[in-house]
């Protein structure tokens, strides 16, 4: 190997780590900016503005780039991860927001793909073994210690319930998506599942706009701004970036620390803090999914 492939690959090393980073931190500041945008806006207003910002970027990437059109029964398949992947999911988590801390909705968020695994085994007759099964226990026990530790615990309606249910809609959209990957690439299915997203939150888009555009309002509408283009936009293509040099199972594993990162986040820009029982749900959700992913599949 010469001097000069020997730096080369150091190099593209060093680019996916910088890329798993700017993954990382991007989507774990989502979580936080939504409790901004929430001091200001209902959940509705703030994920169709957000979305709105995204789908502009969208649209430009389609322009330029010019993927495949879908088939009509892709295109129904496409308006249906953006309504569970997109709206639903962005509506439930940020109303979730409204009483439980950014880093307690990371953690929860965050069984997302044990959810995804079983569904793959109900409907896609993925094979899940024992040990998946006992990770899935041990996460959703997790996830049980910290509703527990956060205002109306597992109450209907309450904070940690709504935030669950949004894990289950990104669950379902993973599924639905998985064929359309295949045929129409990762960039081109984020594109027109934004698209698709935004299109369903429109109606709720005129009852933020006042607010956005109102004296004082300039917070507001960075929090928006940098919703829609770091954690969809750039988050997206840094990730796809990390993708391309580690293998899939390799680059998942980065993503456990999304919710830290959300949590130090929101400790240092909100100053929000997580009780013991929290903290201890916390530990064993991860602990959950890493025994998924490294035994149960």
């Amino acid at each position: 190997m010469t001097v000069a492939s020997t730096v080369s690959r150091v190099r593209a090393n060093l680019a996916a780590i910088f890329a798993v980073a700017v993954t990382v931190l991007s989507w774990g500041a989502a979580f936080p900016l939504i409790r901004v945008g929430m001091r200001d806006l209902g959940p509705l207003e703030l994920a169709s503005a957000r979305f709105a910002v995204a789908s502009l970027l969208a649209l430009t990437w389609l322009a330029i780039y010019r993927p495949p059109l879908p088939s009509r029964g892709d295109a129904v398949r496409f308006l249906i991860c953006g309504l569970f992947g997109i709206s639903v999911y962005n509506g439930l988590l940020n109303q979730g927001e409204r009483t439980i801390s950014a880093g307690a909705a990371a953690f929860i968020v965050n069984v997302a793909p044990i959810l995804t695994a079983i569904l793959a085994t109900l409907f896609l007759r993925e094979r899940f073994k024992v040990w998946g099964w006992i990770g899935a226990l041990v996460s959703f026990a997790g996830v049980g210690l910290i509703g527990l530790g956060q205002p109306g615990g597992f109450a209907f309606g309450g904070g940690a319930i709504l935030v669950a249910g949004a894990a289950l809609c990104t669950a379902t959209y993973f599924v639905i998506q998985r064929p359309l990957v295949a045929r129409y690439g990762p960039l081109a299915c984020t594109a027109y599942t934004l698209l698709a997203g935004a299109l369903f939150l429109l109606p709720f888009l005129p009852g933020g706009l006042p607010r956005l555009v109102a004296p004082g309002g300039a917070p507001l509408a960075a929090a928006v701004v940098a919703l829609g283009v770091f954690p969809a936009a750039i988050g997206y293509a840094a990730w796809t970036y990390a993708l391309g040099r580690f293998s899939a199972a390799r680059a998942a594993n980065f993503l456990y620390l999304v919710p830290p990162v959300a949590a130090l986040i929101g400790f240092l820009a909100l100053g929000e803090t997580m009780s013991v029982l929290t903290l201890v749900g916390a530990a064993v959700a991860i602990g959950g999914v890493a025994i998924v992913n490294t035994r149960g599949r």
